[in-house]
């Protein structure tokens, strides 16, 4: 028997329909922004051919006050599977174009059903976040849908990865589900996140301010901290996607996508000792550094704008993925506050969770002073860079380039909070404070009876770096396990990895540990 000819003629109508989302006059509207449409954002994401849609026919229930008789194309979400750089991911898309991507009930079930499928199918799920926030028409029924989204956010955190892409509205309530996702990419242009707008601000406390200062993309970049990557626009945010991808396993029971080659090169760089100042008080931008670390192209910086005196990224080195955390000398001179210490923890967990090594750079003369950082918890927040590297069990691998000082030197992962191997530089100098404070402390009467109080302090410092600072007294009491030539750091490093890949550490049973938050 041959399927009847109406049979595909209505299918092909229904489908039409669906995939014409709001009409041809909202998307030219969404094309006149520089923007794609929902769908069109899928199948830029996904290889050709490979993404197979889920709730297609999805409906809204007309009982819900105001929507008799209004059809919402796919309900106004795209979900589905498909692959990107030959992995399986899910996703789903909110179309703008419809009902202005506004969550409802079946809007929602869709994306818990996808994201339910991450979950079955072991994949990551990129989110991308176009919406108007909850459908008023149906009152508490979109607020449970949201809770239902929230909760499966938790759900599957820890599990596979989670990527937000914020390419047109996200307020309210609908922040918070890439807030609790591992990583937000955001457009520069179009797109606005935020819990309260400025007219509710306005109208509470009286201060005008822009959607920019409120929800922009270059605020959460480098102020709140809420984004981790900038985006010129849909297909640049895309881009940083697949490419983030890359790094990343498919789930928690996987290995990263580890290249590595047959044998590891052992050549020397001298390169790397051109890169340490005369002056050891002169920053060093540990950015060259980390250039001539990681194989060529393959670093890719997160959180880039924001705690700037931290930097934290995924790379490969000799093939195999590594978290990188290095204190960045170049800014605040390297020293953790609270936006800093934050931005590592969340980092250094999120590679654990999913078993990336860790590689620290230590550079590092302690923790900002001032009353503002007291007052704002430096205790706690600082805490929280110690908690995320002490309950870390994936390989850890640390390189103290220069200073590493007080607690700092505990909080960028020594030997004491469980790195695996500690690398040191002749030029490194491990104390409990730097050489000028010291002596300030320990002679203080002394320089300021002597005649000339400059020259004794400096001679003073010299022989307190050389007794109590040298790298060759911590390695002497066995907290390091080598001093080496600045021209092997990368080989050393590959080697250590390779070593520690198979790593196996066991922890006291616990149902979690209580992270200071």
């Amino acid at each position: 028997m041959t399927l009847p000819v109406e049979f595909l003629d209505d299918l092909k109508r229904r489908r039409d329909a669906v995939f014409a989302g709001g009409g041809a006059d909202k998307i030219e509207q969404r094309h006149a922004k520089g923007m794609l449409t929902a769908r069109e954002r899928l199948d830029t994401l996904f290889q050709e051919g490979t993404f197979q849609e889920i709730g297609t026919h999805a409906r809204h229930s007309a009982r819900f006050f105001g929507m008799e008789g209004k059809d919402l194309p796919a309900d106004g979400v795209v979900v589905g599977t498909g692959y990107v750089g030959g992995r399986l991911v899910a996703s789903f898309s909110q179309d703008f174009t419809v009902a202005a991507g506004t969550l409802g009930k079946m809007h929602a079930k869709k994306i818990v059903a996808v994201m339910e499928a991450a979950v079955k199918l072991g994949a990551p799920i990129v989110a991308f976040k176009d919406s108007g926030g909850a459908r008023i028409q149906e009152g508490v029924d979109a607020l449970s849908g949201y809770g239902n989204v929230f909760y499966q956010n938790v759900l599957l955190s820890g599990v596979v990865p989670q990527i937000a892409v914020i390419c047109g509205p996200c307020a309210g309530g609908a922040a918070y589900s890439p807030a609790l996702m591992d990583f937000v990419i955001m457009t520069r242009k179009n797109a606005y996140m935020f819990i309260t707008g400025p007219e509710v601000i306005k109208a509470v406390t009286g201060k005008a301010v822009t959607m920019e200062e409120v929800g922009g993309a270059d605020m959460h970049a480098a102020v709140s901290g809420n984004v981790h990557f900038l985006a010129e626009d849909d297909a640049d945010a895309i881009r940083i996607v697949q490419r983030l991808l890359s790094f990343l396993p498919s789930n928690n029971t996987e290995d990263p996508p580890h290249h590595p080659g047959p044998a590891i090169s052992l050549a020397e760089d001298e390169e790397m000792r051109h890169l340490i100042p005369d002056d050891g008080s002169k920053p060093m931008d540990v950015r060259a550094v980390i250039e001539r670390l990681v194989d060529p192209g393959e670093f890719l910086e997160v959180h880039r704008s924001f705690a700037e005196n931290l930097i934290v990224g995924l790379g490969r080195i000799e093939g195999m993925v590594v978290g990188i955390v290095a204190n960045q000398p170049a800014v605040r001179s390297g020293a953790l506050d609270m936006d800093a210490s934050d931005k590592g923890a969340r980092f250094i967990r999120f590679c654990n969770t999913f078993n990336i090594p860790l590689v620290t750079l230590v550079d590092v003369p302690g923790f900002l002073p001032g009353i503002e950082q007291e007052r704002g918890g430096i205790i706690r927040h600082g805490a929280k860079l110690l908690f995320a590297y002490a309950s870390s069990t994936v390989p850890k691998i640390t390189m103290i380039l220069r200073k590493a000082y007080g607690g700092s030197y505990l909080a960028m992962c020594s030997q004491e909070m469980g790195a695996d191997f500690v690398f040191a530089w002749p030029t490194a100098e491990i104390a409990v404070m730097g050489a000028e404070g010291a002596i300030k402390i320990l002679y203080n009467r002394e320089l300021k009876a002597a005649e000339d109080p400059k020259a004794m302090a400096a001679e003073l410092a010299r022989n307190y770096r050389a007794e109590f600072a040298s790298p060759y007294l911590s390695a002497g009491a066995g907290y390091i396990t080598d001093v080496i030539d600045p021209a092997i750091t990368r080989s050393t490093i590959a080697l250590s990895l390779r070593k520690a890949v198979s790593k196996r550490e066991f922890r006291p049973p616990k149902k979690h540990g209580n992270i200071p938050l």
